[in-house]
């Protein structure tokens, strides 16, 4: 079999009596390239390059690619599906932020955005529901629906703040095992048309890491609980029946080394075999339409974007990068420490909202003190049964260096706070030591993550601030465009530079693979490229 010839684009001469629509100078042929919704014929005469949009007479083409724009770029069922331009999501942020302002920014631009509703009580969802729904009437948009098994009133309160604005669409995510409030979202959604095919209103994206839990949402929902949400009335007989001839969720994005809550997965494992799964499971219950799957964890910049569409992705998902954009509902203070990460810069530490079962969160390690302090507490509440039986040497340095207040003042705050948002938690501490020990520590994890989006000067060494190693990849990035900045970062340009950077790479491997080599100058796309 004759091997391809290599060629390569240094020293670019002109070649004679040809049209003027082939660009042989550097400057044409990177503005050929970058001009995605053309085709590039490329012209080789004795080794001689030339770049042209167009068939030349007399001069045949040796190789071409084909027009690739960032919108064919992953499945085009999920750009349907949920009515947006781009195989293209930014996950949800919780506390808020991934704003309203986040959500909407994309939403307007064809990009499917999830607000970061965990955490925040439900006045402040609702007053988000209202204001992204004022904007988007007819959507793109998502919120957030988290797992919480330590508050469970709040992932119910949640679904039915939901149910009742016609939020319809959620991204389920840190489940570990499926709840009624999960299932009662989905079925509630279900009907049959006039012709009797079964309608989704209500669209499920869930987020899993693992096998074992991605299987149950590839799933129909269990019997066992959708009978016993037909015995409370909370879905009718029929919407049980339909439950059990669909999955519990319409994509799964398969969520590798990311912020937050992670379990550190390399995606080039992760989502092959998730994919293979998701076929496995519908060559056994042959859906009318299989689940799609995306990619999360570890994307930052088109490189990454590209790779996890040729593995197989629907759809990618960003988070890290969009933490530290304009619109994100966080301080300055923590863009700019995002802003100067770097790939080694994140570290686990133990998370509030799961704090006695040991889960651990991906954070930004620099700048801040807060995963150090946060193991600490984890370390004592294995050691320890109680606050009292602390010794009063390591009582005192909490109180000083860590809470700065009495940990009795701390626990009224603890019992005043969960009076309001699930008194249920302070009812299971009145007899629990351990427990109460627990929520006292919680307290400190929880408000870690608020003095970072609010600001709290006071308390800039203690931020928690959710970051994956994707944060510092894009920084590598973006460093010497208008994007280096945070004050210049905007979620819609992020998004953008990501997909079309990854249709511009992907045109040149195909090139590439025809037998062209280009220099370095030309094999990697950057923000500067534009503007």
């Amino acid at each position: 079999m004759n091997q391809p010839t290599t060629t390569t684009l240094s020293n670019l001469p002109i070649l004679p009596d040809t049209s003027e629509s082939i660009a042989f100078d550097a400057e044409g042929i990177k503005e050929k390239l970058l001009n995605l919704a053309q085709p590039c014929y490329v012209f080789l005469d004795n080794n001689k390059i030339g770049l042209s949009h167009q068939r030349v007479d007399n001069v045949p083409p040796q190789m071409m690619v084909n027009p690739l724009l960032p919108q064919q770029l992953g499945d085009r069922g999920f750009c349907e599906f949920h009515g947006v331009n781009y195989a293209y999501a930014a996950g949800a942020m919780a506390g808020g932020i991934a704003s309203e302002e986040l959500v909407i920014s994309l939403g307007k631009a064809g990009f499917l955005a999830s607000f970061g509703s965990a955490g925040l009580v439900p006045q402040r969802v609702e007053q988000a529901i209202n204001t992204i729904q004022t904007a988007l009437p007819n959507g793109p948009y998502a919120f957030n629906l988290i797992h919480s098994p330590s508050e469970e009133a709040l992932e119910e309160g949640a679904v039915n703040l939901y149910l009742k604005h016609g939020v319809k669409t959620v991204e389920a995510s840190a489940y570990m095992d499926l709840t009624p409030h999960i299932v009662r979202y989905r079925a509630v959604g279900l009907a049959l048309d006039t012709q009797g095919n079964i309608q989704t209103h209500n669209k499920v994206i869930a987020k899993i890491s693992r096998s074992e839990v991605a299987r149950k949402f590839l799933q129909p929902a269990p019997v066992k609980l959708l009978n016993e949400l037909v015995e409370k009335r909370q879905i009718t007989p029929l919407q049980a029946t339909l439950a059990q001839k669909v999955p519990l969720a319409d994509d799964i994005t398969v969520e590798a080394d990311s912020g937050g809550h992670t379990d550190n997965r390399s995606l080039v494992c992760l989502l092959p075999s998730i994919i293979a799964l998701r076929d496995e499971i519908q060559r056994q219950y042959h859906y009318e339409r299989p689940v799609r799957v995306g990619a999360a964890g570890g994307i930052g910049t088109p490189e990454a974007a590209l790779a996890a569409f040729m593995m197989g992705a629907s759809y990618i998902v960003t988070g890290s990068v969009n933490h530290s954009c304009i619109e994100a509902g966080t301080s300055d203070h923590t863009k700019q420490l995002l802003a100067q990460a770097g790939m080694a810069d994140v570290v686990m530490a133990p998370c509030a909202d799961m704090f006695e079962m040991g889960v651990r969160v991906q954070l930004l390690k620099r700048g801040s003190l807060f995963p150090m302090r946060a193991q600490k507490l984890y370390d004592l509440y294995k050691t320890y049964d109680s606050i009292e039986t602390l010794p009063t040497d390591i009582r005192q340095t909490l109180e000083k260096q860590i809470f700065r207040k009495n940990l009795d003042t701390v626990w009224d705050e603890t019992v005043a706070y969960f009076q309001q948002r699930d008194p249920e938690q302070i009812e299971r501490a009145s007899n629990n030591p351990k427990r109460k020990m627990a929520l006292i520590f919680r307290w400190y994890l929880g408000l870690s993550s608020r003095w970072s989006t609010s600001g709290e000067e006071q308390r800039k060494m203690d931020y928690q601030i959710w970051c994956g190693p994707a944060m510092g990849s894009f920084n590598e990035w973006v460093r010497g465009s208008y994007l280096e900045v945070p004050e210049n970062r905007k979620v819609v340009d992020v998004a953008s530079h990501i997909m079309r950077g990854a249709a511009y790479l992907y045109r040149l491997q195909n090139l590439k693979f025809q037998g062209l080599n280009f220099p370095s100058q030309y094999s990697y796309y950057h923000p500067v490229s534009f503007y």
